[in-house]
């Protein structure tokens, strides 16, 4: 099965916090794995793998087609938007769509 992939960033001196309390969160109802650095959360559409360096939130989402790649965006944009709402944080900036 071919998934498809998109790459989320976040620009913020918070990025380790968010990224552990992102998965803290995602923690109470899914598979988690994660540290101060590195994160993997098993989201009902598709795996998304969390990185944190030098001031950059990366997350990297997967999902079979674009339908369900549209909504692990928006589960990520969503949880974060509630604990990066005063950074004024809306989403992140998504690229790819890529096959693999």
């Amino acid at each position: 099965m071919t998934l498809l992939h998109d790459t989320g960033v976040f620009s913020t001196p918070k990025a380790s916090s968010y990224l552990q309390q992102l998965c803290k969160h995602f923690a109470h109802k899914v598979a988690v794995e994660y540290d101060t650095d590195l994160g993997r959360v098993a989201l009902p559409p598709g795996e998304a793998s969390l990185e944190a360096s030098d001031g950059l939130l990366t997350v990297t989402v997967s999902g079979a087609d674009p339908a369900a790649l549209e909504l692990a965006r928006n589960i990520v944009d969503s949880h974060l938007a509630r604990f990066a709402f005063r950074e004024g944080f809306e989403k992140m900036d998504w690229r790819g769509g890529k096959a693999a």
